[in-house]
């Protein structure tokens, strides 16, 4: 029997997860796997659960949540032997459309009696794992903004970004690359470990979990008249093709604003200093997936 510990947000996303506890003990093969159930209830529930699970040894975790509760159960999970489980209930599901993990809870279950455990590679935002994206700039604000809003899900996210844009003034970044140095003005400098941000909104459309690196993309300013053909170009993979988007790829990026401010983690909003560095490390987090190897997915 292997041993496996579900953490279970009941408020993440805008999904019913009354279910979730149910479906866990109809799905998961129990002649394989006995399963614990946790209840997020506070912020860090879900990194200090599957902290625990690697204490005590267990084979994996399966996050029933958004990207949040992901980040914060594999946030527990890098650099042990723990895999990671993800059943996405969220708003965005970025890391597990990136995997090709089904969305529909019973389904997504169904991975995890399949036993298909790969290595892949997390990032750090000054130390804090994530495990798709983290940015600064407009998609930061409307992260925060977003999080003030009593509404969750897609259609409230897309209003909260029209109204930031409306307001929002870009800034002037340093950016190191590998001890190149130049100084942007940016709309947006998103990293990318995973593809996308969620709902298939790819803002690194070629980034990729195993090859050691991590994608930032640069948006620079652009006229109004150009929303519609980013935000296509954002939902057509091709956003590396529009003329005011330049994407690098390195291991590490260090990054200096001229004043702290937000930023996001996998979609969540926190508040950073100055001085950022994003690094990526290799093959650092084990998770269950429909198949082995992103070119297998």
């Amino acid at each position: 029997m292997k041993d496996l510990i579900a953490i279970i947000n009941p408020k993440s996303g805008t999904n019913n997860h009354s279910c979730a506890t149910a479906l866990i003990d109809k799905v998961v093969d129990k002649s394989r796997f006995n399963v614990a159930v946790r209840y997020v209830e506070n912020p860090g529930d879900a990194k200090r659960f599957a902290q625990e699970a690697v204490t005590h040894g267990c084979y994996g975790v399966i996050a029933v949540g958004g990207d949040g509760t992901v980040n914060g159960a594999a946030s527990g999970l890098v650099n042990s032997d723990v895999a990671l489980a993800v059943v996405p209930c969220g708003s965005g599901n970025g890391l597990a459309r990136h995997l090709h993990i089904p969305l529909k809870m019973e389904n997504a279950l169904k991975v995890v009696n399949q036993d298909l455990v790969d290595s892949f590679d997390y990032c750090t935002l000054n130390d804090v794992p994530f495990m798709c994206t983290c940015g600064m700039g407009f998609d930061a604000q409307v992260a925060y903004d977003f999080q003030l809003d009593g509404k969750r899900g897609f259609p409230t996210y897309v209003k909260t970004a029209l109204e930031d844009y409306l307001k929002f003034k870009p800034q002037e970044y340093k950016i190191d690359i590998d001890g190149r140095s130049f100084t942007e003005k940016a709309f947006v400098i998103a990293f990318g470990n995973a593809a996308q941000y969620g709902n298939n909104g790819f803002i690194a459309p070629h980034a990729s979990m195993q090859d050691g690196k991590v994608d930032m993309t640069v948006i620079s300013p652009f006229h109004v008249l150009e929303v519609p053909i980013m935000g296509l170009s954002l939902f057509f993979k091709k956003i590396d093709l529009n003329h005011c988007v330049n994407i690098y790829r390195a291991t590490t990026f260090r990054i200096h604003r001229f004043e702290p401010g937000p930023m996001h983690i996998d979609g969540d909003p926190v508040d950073m200093p100055c001085d950022v560095e994003v690094k990526c490390h290799p093959r650092g987090i084990k998770i269950f997936t429909p198949g082995l190897g992103e070119n297998n997915l």
